[in-house]
């Protein structure tokens, strides 16, 4: 830490859920922090998804094992503070449509198994009424998450900044970020739109902008923009009880394909109003309306849950998940560049793993050994196979 006047220890950009969970963190553990957004606190991505903690769509690995460690912090460190961003253990319901995807799911669900998650056997249609009494009967069987949760991530985003700014840090809204300090090669702060700014170290909490940040320090980081749309309908008597996907998302999520892929994902809400998902394609930041993407969501839904296909969609809404190649984040210190830190990439699960990066974060940051192995999600790997 440092006792230099207005400089602080911990510099974050961005604050969206990732930059929010890594100021409280680090305000938490005694660290001076200082948060710059260029818009408003979750204006990017965070305003713009459903708010999971899943460990369902988590294939065995460095991700999972995050997840894990994420769960244990939202439901026990910040339990107390549930209540603010209206943390719902909803749980999570995967489904196949064959005997084939059944078998695919049962596979994953060992191996989850074996590392203490809660992943019970839903063998056919009439158990999974009993769990979803609207769900196809065309289905073969599923698998129940009983820790699968929820939170409201704006919610979320706010109240972790009011923890962080609890306890002193500082937060800077419409101040882009438009260079990196260096000296030395070392990185010091940062250039913005108000002005130069020192600091110990610079975290680079961008979300999908964060491969924008770190070229601003001549360095590659290949975090993408990944849109997907989420449709609402009106609010109906019909009751979706849990998070209801198709077996086939899991693939999806793990897929580099750069063009559209869509698998059901349906949830109901307390306002009766009814969420249904998720697509994926790689078009830059592209903000237009997709007529075919919100088509081919809203029959995929309504495949898993025929009486939803007469459901008036009220209204829609994308954003942009941070994709990297091997679907893992970047978390950590730069090697190519001290004193620049990464917390971003985390696709669609960053308001899920937001909370155990930034405690990894912290942990590093302090000297200390962390809780999980950071070799994996080293940000320069992406060069070091290129060099390769």
């Amino acid at each position: 830490m440092t006792d230099r006047p207005g400089r602080p220890d911990v510099l974050i950009i961005g604050a969206g859920i990732v930059g929010a969970a890594v100021a409280r963190a680090a305000a938490k553990a005694g660290f001076s922090v200082t948060v710059v957004e260029r818009g408003t606190i979750a204006a990017g991505t965070t305003s713009r998804c459903e708010g999971n903690l899943l460990v369902s769509d988590k294939e065995v690995g460095p991700e999972l094992e995050l997840a894990l460690h994420s769960q244990r912090i939202w439901r026990g460190e910040l339990a107390e503070h549930a209540s603010r961003w209206e943390f719902e253990a909803k749980g999570g319901l995967v489904v196949a449509a064959s005997e084939g995807g059944k078998a695919a799911l049962d596979a994953l669900a060992e191996h989850q198994r074996s590392l203490g998650i809660r992943a019970d056997d839903v063998p056919d249609i009439a158990a999974l009424h009993d769990i979803e009494p609207y769900l196809n009967p065309a289905m073969a069987g599923g698998v129940y998450y009983p820790d699968d949760a929820q939170v409201q991530p704006v919610l979320a985003a706010h109240h972790l900044l009011r923890l962080a700014r609890d306890r002193g840090a500082r937060l800077l809204t419409g101040v882009t970020v438009t260079g990196i300090r260096t000296r030395a090669g070392r990185a010091i702060g940062i250039d913005s739109s108000a002005g130069a700014m020192d600091a110990g170290v610079v975290v680079n909490c961008a979300g999908p902008w964060a491969g924008e940040i770190a070229a601003l320090a001549g360095l590659e980081l290949p975090v993408l923009p990944r849109r997907g749309f989420v449709l609402v309908t009106e609010p109906v008597p019909v009751t979706v009880r849990h998070k209801v996907y198709a077996a086939e998302y899991v693939q999806n999520v793990a897929s580099s394909d750069a063009g559209l892929q869509v698998s059901s994902v349906v949830e109901g809400t307390p306002s009766g109003t009814i969420l249904m998902g998720a697509s994926r394609e790689r078009v830059g930041f592209d903000t237009s309306f997709s007529a075919e993407a919100v088509g081919r969501v809203a029959r995929a839904g309504a495949e898993l849950f025929p009486v939803l296909a007469d459901v008036q969609i009220l209204r829609t809404y994308s954003g942009f998940r941070p994709y990297c190649p091997d679907h893992l984040p970047v978390i950590g210190p730069d090697a190519r560049l001290p004193g620049l830190w990464h917390a971003a990439g985390h696709e669609g699960a960053g308001i899920g793993l937001s909370v155990g990066t930034a405690a990894l974060i912290v942990q590093a940051l302090r000297g200390e050994p962390t809780d999980l192995p950071l070799d994996a999600f080293r940000p320069e790997r992406f060069a070091e196979r290129v060099a390769a």
